[in-house]
């Protein structure tokens, strides 16, 4: 038909009855009433954002939002862009009853400061922290106002405050229930500078917002986060530039652009700009891209912006292009450090294998020696000579294969146990070796130390716990994580310790490398137990790592 609401209001119903049959009256009556309140008024891009309302401002301009067209997921998915882009905490919040809502998504921003430290997800929003979420679930219609949030928001509610100015939208259900609301929480500092900021921006801004409430634009999940040293720019339907950052003003300084650029074509820079923001609005949808310019190195995001059009009779509402918003991150460095990193590992890794090279050559030559050894004394101790810098040489294989300097001392036992049943023990001596416990990660000086140590406890336990009884036996390494120590017990069923023994007393070269090592390198604790056989217990503090994470990995 194409009746506008104004020109459908003029018809009386006197006039609508004489012309229409009672079924079309009443079909037209109930539309009406449907379609009216609904669509009350809309948000006009132009029309200037009353940032410095007080607060008990209300807007009563902005339509509900129906989610039987827009889920909570499809707003949930836009949150992390909006929140970056308005530099606050997004929230969404479900209704539960008069005094209360649950937190059912919440996105903090990247580019300043979250209000929150830890998100909120599954938590209760009192009326008492958020007057403006349950006001403009009330009067369901836009709400602002300043509220002091507690930043932790710990069980108890207590914790230090913060100023900040909360913004709600009403969401409501296909039958017109409230169920809802988005909150936006910026703390009062950048609230202020919001207000201050340009025009064209605080349009832009208010658009993503009503945007988000449609679960637009599409695909915004899939851009990276906004960083704080990242750049905007703002242009019109026409690809007209409306408003650069001081940010963006400086990264196109940076490859030439000294003039102000406000109102020109982006065709003017004779850059992929153009490009990228006409394929977006022809898409109505969000893009990134990586590419190289002007000897530089960019991610590149485009957002179409929507305006939400007033429906027509019998009609649906449509979203009009009016821009596009342009997210400029300079890669360029941060690629060089990449690439400088990835040369400097490789050259470290190259080292670390020929190391390691060197290392079995050595281990080459004193096997040669030793099998032209008369006595069994010289060949022992060139055998254990032998499986000692075997040890350190698995250490640098480790290093050589990985890029990272830290080792998972637990591969390293292992490694070092396959050593030992294939140089050391007799098929005929039926001893079985195994090692347990949890993945635990140490710098290459530790493990290094801690490779030794291993090596030297299996060569005690087979020299002294076994002789060459037929019935065999079994050692076993068992790691343990104490959080900031390490813990190895090495146990054997094999003899046990003689009677009046004292380690301080001991003339054993191994076991003294074992207590030298583990005492004044790794600052830790040794002793010897008898336990059914023998039992070696070490333990040694950890060398922070940054972190518990970069010590342990779950089995």
């Amino acid at each position: 038909m194409g009746y506008k609401r104004s020109e459908v209001q003029i018809l009386s119903p006197r006039l609508i009855q004489k012309n229409f049959s009672a079924a079309t009256v009443r079909f037209i009556r109930a539309f009406f009433a449907k379609w009216s309140r609904r669509n009350t008024s809309t948000i006009v891009l132009s029309k200037k954002n009353s940032m410095t309302q007080m607060d008990n401002a209300v807007r009563s301009d902005v339509p509900l939002l129906n989610s039987t067209h827009v889920s909570l997921d499809a707003i949930a998915r836009v949150l992390p862009l909006l929140a970056d882009i308005n530099r606050a905490d997004i929230l969404i919040c479900e209704t539960r009853d008069a005094e209360t809502a649950r937190v059912v998504a919440h996105a903090r921003p990247h580019s300043i400061a979250p209000v929150y430290r830890h998100a909120l997800v599954g938590q209760l929003v009192t009326r008492e922290e958020s007057v403006s979420l349950f006001r403009a679930m009330t009067d369901r219609q836009y709400a602002r106002g300043l509220h002091e949030t507690v930043r932790d928001k710990p069980a108890n509610g207590e914790g230090p405050l913060a100023p900040t100015v909360q913004e709600a939208y009403p969401i409501e259900n296909g039958e017109g229930k409230i169920i809802g609301a988005l909150l936006i929480e910026t703390n009062l500092l950048e609230s202020e500078r919001l207000r201050r900021r340009s025009e064209v921006f605080q349009r832009m801004l208010s658009a993503l917002q009503l945007m988000a409430l449609r679960g637009e634009p599409q695909h915004a999940e899939t851009l990276t986060a906004f960083g704080e040293y990242d750049g905007i720019i703002i242009v019109d339907a026409d690809r007209v530039i409306r408003y650069m950052s001081g940010i963006a003003t400086n990264l196109y300084r940076n490859i030439g652009f000294g003039e102000t650029l406000i109102g020109k074509h982006l065709e003017y820079l004779e850059l992929k700009d153009d490009e990228l923001v006409h394929h977006a609005m022809e898409m109505r949808a969000c893009m990134q891209v990586e590419l190289e310019e002007r000897g530089r190195t960019w991610i590149k995001q485009v957002v179409p912006l929507t305006r939400a059009a007033r429906a027509v009779w019998l009609g649906p509402a449509r979203a009009h292009l009016v821009g596009a918003m342009i997210l400029i991150h300079d890669d360029t460095e941060s690629r060089q450090r990449a690439r400088e990193l990835a040369i400097k590992t490789t050259m470290i890794k190259e080292m670390h294998h020929r190391v390691k090279n060197d290392l079995q050559t050595v281990a080459s030559l004193l096997r040669m020696q030793s099998r032209q050894m008369q006595t069994t004394e010289a060949k022992t101790a060139l055998g254990e000579a032998t499986n000692r810098i075997l040890s350190v040489a698995h250490i640098h294989e480790f290093l050589s294969l990985q890029d990272s300097s830290v080792i998972n001392i637990r591969e390293l036992a292992q490694k070092i146990l396959q050593q030992r049943e294939a140089s050391v023990l007799e098929p005929a001596a039926r001893i079985s070796l195994s090692v347990s416990g949890p993945n635990i990660y140490l710098s290459a000086r530790q493990a290094t130390s801690c490779a030794l140590v291993i090596n030297e406890l299996l060569q005690n336990a087979l020299e002294h716990g076994y002789d060459a009884r037929a019935g065999g036996g079994s050692i076993a390494l068992t790691f343990q994580d104490f959080g900031d120590a390490v813990g190895l017990s090495v146990h054997d069923d094999g003899y046990a310790l003689p009677e009046n023994f004292k380690l301080q007393d001991i003339h054993s070269l191994g076991l003294r490398i074992v207590q030298m090592l583990v005492t004044e390198d790794l600052k830790g604790q040794f002793e010897l137990q008898s336990d059914h056989g023998v039992t070696a217990l070490v333990r040694f503090p950890k060398i922070p790592l940054g972190g518990e994470d970069a010590w342990k990995e779950l089995e």
